[in-house]
């Protein structure tokens, strides 16, 4: 067994799942309403802005993290963007399952049981 072979055949699984075909088609609609996808996009930007700041040890006040937050509950009241927030969830939960499964085949490694 092709441990690397393994991995693309999981990568393409996971291209091929209901959650990533469930973001494609989410993206479709959103790219369909230039409306939505400015706001989406200014969500992100704002998102990768802040996540950049936390990671280089600069945590941001209060205020805009709850504006971020207040962003997105708006966000979540356009139809297409949550539908695409879902699917995004669902995948990471997928993603988040798979390395559970993986972190714990080699938990005997380091002694743990």
């Amino acid at each position: 067994m092709n441990v690397i072979d393994k991995a693309h055949e999981l990568a393409r699984a996971i291209k091929d799942s209901s959650e990533v075909s469930d973001i494609t088609s989410a993206m479709k609609v959103i790219e369909a309403d230039p409306e939505s996808k400015q706001m989406l996009d200014n969500f992100r930007q704002s998102q990768i802005e802040l996540q950049q700041r936390m990671m280089s040890g600069d945590m941001p006040p209060q205020e805009d993290m709850e504006k971020m937050e207040k962003l997105f509950e708006v966000l979540n009241l356009n139809l297409g963007i949550r539908r695409l927030f879902d699917a995004e969830r669902r995948l990471s939960v997928v993603i988040e399952d798979v390395n559970k499964i993986i972190t714990d085949s080699l938990s005997q490694m380091y002694g743990a049981q």
